[in-house]
């Protein structure tokens, strides 16, 4: 047997309880770094770090009930967290360029 078809093997047995544990640490991380961070680029960690843990419990609930709605709706997902990043990114460019402070706190107004 190749080492291949050992973790194909193994993989079948992940317990749908680990899915849902994981997925809950990683919400749990990022809801903290959501709430106690200032700088915007963590911040856009945070939020991503949430956006992957709703995915790894999409995808544990997929495996579990054996249907691929759960992996299609993280593709989903994951294109909506590109997007977020890009815009989130551009904005933080954009104001950096301006003020050379990045604070979430400092951004609450934003003046054209």
């Amino acid at each position: 047997m190749n080492a291949f078809a050992i973790v194909a093997q193994s993989a079948g047995h992940v317990p749908h309880s680990s899915y849902i544990g994981l997925s809950v640490l990683m919400f749990a991380i990022g809801l903290i770094g959501v709430m106690r961070r200032r700088n915007p680029l963590l911040l856009l960690l945070s939020v991503e770090l949430l956006l992957n843990a709703a995915n790894v419990a999409f995808i544990g609930f997929s495996r579990y009930w054996n249907n691929s709605d759960g992996q299609i709706f993280a593709l989903v997902v994951m294109v909506v967290a590109a997007a977020e990043v890009v815009i989130g990114l551009g904005l933080v460019v954009a104001v950096f360029r301006q003020r050379r402070e990045l604070d979430v706190d400092e951004m609450t107004e934003l003046h054209g």
